[in-house]
C-alpha cells in the first residue's frame, strides 16, 4: 500500500537555482521534486510536493497533512527561524514531521541558528543540499513503519 508524504517548501524556495547558488546550490526546486518522487516510489510513498511563500498556506497544508498523509518533510525556509504559527501547527498534528534545510543553518548568520520548529519535529537535517530532502524521506520511512 502506498502512503502519502507531504513535502512542504517555504518562502523563496521557488527561486532555487537562481538565488544564491553558492549557498543553496544550482538545482531547481523542480529537480529536487523529481528526486523526491523517485525515492518516494522506491520507499512506497506517494509524494505530494508543494511550495508557498505564505505562512498561512503552510499552516493549512500542515493541518491537511494530519488528515491525508503519513508524514511531512518540511523545508520551512526563513519561517523556520521565525514562525510560532508553524510551531503550533506541527505541535497540533499527530503525524511525524522532519525539518530540513539545504544549507547548514548553523554555519550561517546567527539569526538562522535557532529553529522555532525544531522542538516539535522528530528530527532536523541540514547542510546536505538535495540529500537533506532524501534523508528526510528515509527518516519518515522509519518513523512511519
Amino acid at each position: 500500500m502506498t502512503r502519502q508524504i507531504f513535502v512542504l517548501n517555504g518562502p523563496n524556495l521557488n527561486l532555487l537555482g537562481q538565488r544564491e547558488p553558492g549557498i543553496y546550490g544550482a538545482l531547481s526546486l523542480a529537480s529536487i521534486e523529481t528526486a523526491c518522487r523517485a525515492l518516494g516510489e522506491e520507499l512506497g510513498f506517494q509524494i505530494d510536493f508543494r511550495q508557498s511563500n505564505h505562512e498561512g498556506v503552510l499552516v493549512d497544508w500542515i493541518h491537511e497533512a494530519n488528515e491525508k498523509a503519513a508524514g511531512v518533510a518540511i523545508n520551512p525556509g526563513a519561517y523556520g527561524h521565525t514562525s510560532i504559527a508553524l510551531h503550533d501547527a506541527i505541535r497540533a498534528i499527530a503525524v511525524p514531521v522532519v525539518e530540513l534545510h539545504l544549507s547548514n543553518i548553523h554555519a550561517r548568520e546567527a539569526f538562522r541558528h535557532k529553529s522555532m520548529i525544531a522542538p516539535v519535529v522528530k528530527g532536523v537535517i541540514c547542510g546536505l543540499g538535495q540529500d537533506s530532502y532524501l534523508l528526510a524521506l528515509r527518516a519518515l520511512k522509519t518513523l512511519t513503519e
